[in-house]
């Protein structure tokens, strides 16, 4: 399967719809223009493995780029828009790219890495013209929109949020395959299998994507939406309201969230949540991070049993999944793996019993390895050479071998020997009415040697200060041991996060470690 068997049966069905604007990309648009780019590609010299790197924002012709890389058996490399000019740099020269493409509403991110990127050999802009870029349109226009002589698939190389240190490049691994087979359709068949996807290739669904389409779910989804001739729904940027309105308005089959977006939803007026209908949704799945188990109790009640949940990483090395009705007999859990077996690991890579935390392993599974950096791959092994691996999280399994997850072995507080993971204390307090975000992690003290700190994000309206600090403490000595509980809160107007929801604390961790005092402009 691919879109250019929809295009020849059904040319006018909308490929994607941009949720804000309206604009609609039909199947035989997304077959013309993502062929017209693979003409140019390949008169360019790139061939099947040779890379290409995308900056753009949720833009029409998004998936039409990527498919262009698709179908040609490229590596194509989407970049976050967010990023600082050396961060995107970093990304483009170290993923190899020798075309980059962007568009003029960011010509002057793009811009500031011209001369940073010295293997690109070709830099392309949609929607405008800027110094030192081909106009897109103007490039491609020539080309003919007839498929490849000979059409091979080829992959994304994705680039972990960087939440721990530099990103790292996840990279596939290379065998041709024609276009519409191979391991390239695994997601495709788990789509069709575990959430519903119509897999026949006569369409009939429709995908709403809230998050932006540089992430790796988001992508990956949407590509094997469009693989499979159904419509792809995307909000150019989250909002809560926006995204609930798109829904009814599309009558969206299927969807994906991450926790920070429900938490959102939930805290619209219960008159807002009430007026837009989602019946439509059939499976409406959420994943990139630990979701509090009161959201999801409070989302179940809301729009019913269709929430689905997965646990899995760009890499690739596993897939643990729960349906609705498992996460209401195992309240908490993200799942039993269906791609590899779990294993609870210690430091040492033993093997540890069911209820106890450890570093999360998948044996059987995909392997995978890091762009250009063994080092970094070594370190997702375990330590025992079992060929085992580990996106580095922490959980532990029940007698049922449903996996929990605790938090990343990077977040892990160590208070007076102690271990604090701040995930369970950011659960009980994201529902909190005086907050908008927050965020818990260890910081420097001379007696305990890290305490527990909570960064938050007052809601709206709401007053920071030593009061509503207080309340706090108290609200969590409530409900958790007195240890785990945060010993002192700060205030911001924002909390460093990656527009899908994942937080960015190596950010408030590398700026407290600095300040080596536990204490920061605004602290209560």
């Amino acid at each position: 399967m691919h879109p250019g068997v929809t295009a020849r049966t059904h040319p006018d069905r909308p490929a994607v719809i941009m949720a804000g604007s309206g604009r609609v990309v039909t199947y035989a648009e997304l077959d013309a223009e993502s062929n017209r780019l693979a003409h140019l590609l390949h008169d360019a010299g790139l061939r099947p493995g040779d890379h290409i790197a995308i900056a753009l924002e949720n833009h029409p012709m998004y998936l039409a780029i990527t498919w262009a890389a698709q179908r040609s058996g490229l590596i194509y490399t989407p970049v976050s828009c967010r990023l600082q000019p050396d961060e995107l740099a970093y990304v483009v020269d170290n993923c190899e790219a020798r075309v980059f493409v962007s568009s003029a509403a960011l010509a002057e991110l793009a811009g500031a890495i011209r001369e940073r990127a010295p293997k690109v050999e070709r830099w392309l802009m949609l929607d405008g013209a800027a110094p030192g870029f081909e106009p897109y349109e103007e490039a491609v226009r020539r080309c003919p929109t007839t498929p490849l002589a000979t059409e091979i698939e080829g992959a994304d190389m994705l680039y972990s949020s960087g939440t721990t240190g530099r990103p790292k490049g996840v990279m596939p691994s290379r065998e041709d395959h024609p276009l519409g087979t191979g391991p390239a359709l695994t997601l495709f068949h788990i789509l069709g299998t575990l959430y519903g996807m119509n897999t026949s290739g006569t369409g009939g669904d429709v995908y709403l994507c809230p998050a932006p389409l540089y992430h790796a779910a988001p992508l990956r989804y949407c590509m094997q939406f469009v693989r499979g001739g159904h419509t792809v729904v995307v909000l150019e940027h989250f909002d809560p309201e926006a995204a609930l309105a798109a829904i009814e308005k599309y009558r969206a089959t299927h969807s994906q969230w991450v926790p920070t977006m429900f938490v959102r939803m939930l805290k619209l007026p219960a008159e807002v949540r009430d007026r837009h209908d989602v019946s439509s949704l059939r499976y409406a799945v959420h994943a990139a991070a630990p979701c509090p188990p009161e959201v999801k109790e409070r989302m179940l009640a809301w729009w019913g049993p269709v929430l689905h949940e997965y646990y899995a990483g760009t890499e690739g090395n596993g897939y643990v999944d729960c349906t609705p009705e498992e996460w209401l007999a195992h309240r908490g859990t993200v799942g039993r793996a269906i791609l590899g077996t779990v294993h609870i690991c210690d430091g040492g890579g033993g093997e540890l019993p069911v209820g106890e935390d450890g570093v999360v392993y998948f044996a059987d599974g995909p392997q995978f390895s890091y762009h250009g950096d063994p080092e970094k791959t070594a370190s997702g092994r375990d330590p025992k050479g079992r060929g085992w691996t580990t996106l580095g999280d922490i959980g532990h399994l029940d007698a049922d071998g449903f996996l929990y997850l605790t938090d990343r072995q990077s977040h892990l507080i160590i208070s007076g020997g102690v271990n604090v993971y701040p995930q369970e204390v950011e659960n009980l307090l994201a529902l909190h009415p005086a907050i908008a975000d927050v965020a818990v992690i260890g910081v420097p003290d001379d007696d305990m040697g890290e305490q527990v700190k909570a960064v938050v994000q007052p809601a709206e309206g709401v007053p920071a200060g030593p009061e509503l600090a207080d309340a706090l403490i108290e609200h969590c000595r409530a409900h958790l041991a007195h240890y785990k509980c945060p010993r002192s809160v700060d205030f911001r107007d924002s909390l460093p996060r990656h527009p899908t929801g994942k937080l960015y604390k190596r950010v408030l961790l590398d700026e407290y470690r600095r300040a080596a005092s536990g204490s920061v402009p605004g602290s209560a």
